[in-house]
């Protein structure tokens, strides 16, 4: 196979793994299995941080909640250490079923195994391609499912609203601060004076 069509048989690979979420999104008024339209989202958001992202990042951004419906969070334990067991558990999982597409696909084994690494974040803040999956990662919960999520918490008092936008915040390069602070002029107002408080008191 060639690389674009070894590319093509992974990223088709993902798409049919997450075609079989029975949850749903509307995007743009259409009803998407919810971690395909996920994964349609990560994608766009690479290309718009990365002019032209490496094949790994092509298929660790797609891959980047494959499959995730088949471990709920309702499996792990309440409170914010269960929450915590349960996105590393999630990470591995997407990490290796990554990995196994691309192998079947007929990656190199060190290529699958980098793909996998840099999906359970072992390495964010130290490696770049695990960075710009996070700043992808980020930018798509801002734009896609911050909103939705605030409604859906309102009862969350404002201190923990403001800590989980600096963790947010913090978790991101330069780069995704950019592209945040440029998405934010388009936010509703409460989450707009939100970010806003919440960077202005940390310093940013």
């Amino acid at each position: 196979m060639t690389q674009q069509t070894l590319l093509a048989c992974a990223l088709d690979k993902i798409d049919a793994a997450n075609r079989a979420d029975p949850n749903v999104e509307l995007v743009a008024g259409e009803p998407l299995p919810k971690e395909y339209a996920y994964s349609l989202h990560m994608t766009r958001w690479l290309h718009e941080l990365e002019a032209e992202p490496s094949e790994r990042m092509q298929i660790a951004c797609r891959a980047q909640h494959i499959e995730r419906w088949t471990m709920p969070r309702s499996e792990f334990p309440e409170g914010r250490k269960g929450y915590y067991e349960w996105r590393q558990a999630c990470g591995r999982m997407h990490g290796r079923r990554a990995a196994e597409v691309m192998g079947e696909c007929g990656y190199p084994q060190d290529e699958c195994e980098r793909v996998e690494t840099i999906l359970t974040k072992r390495e964010l803040r130290k490696d770049e391609d695990t960075q710009l999956l996070e700043d992808v990662a980020c930018m798509v919960f801002l734009e896609r499912y911050f909103a939705d999520f605030y409604e859906q918490k309102a009862d969350y008092y404002r201190e923990k609203w403001l800590r989980i936008v600096r963790r947010t915040w913090g978790k991101m390069s330069p780069r995704g601060h950019e592209a945040a602070l440029k998405l934010a002029e388009g936010m509703p107002a409460h989450l707009l004076a939100l970010l806003q408080e919440a960077l202005a008191e940390s310093g940013k």
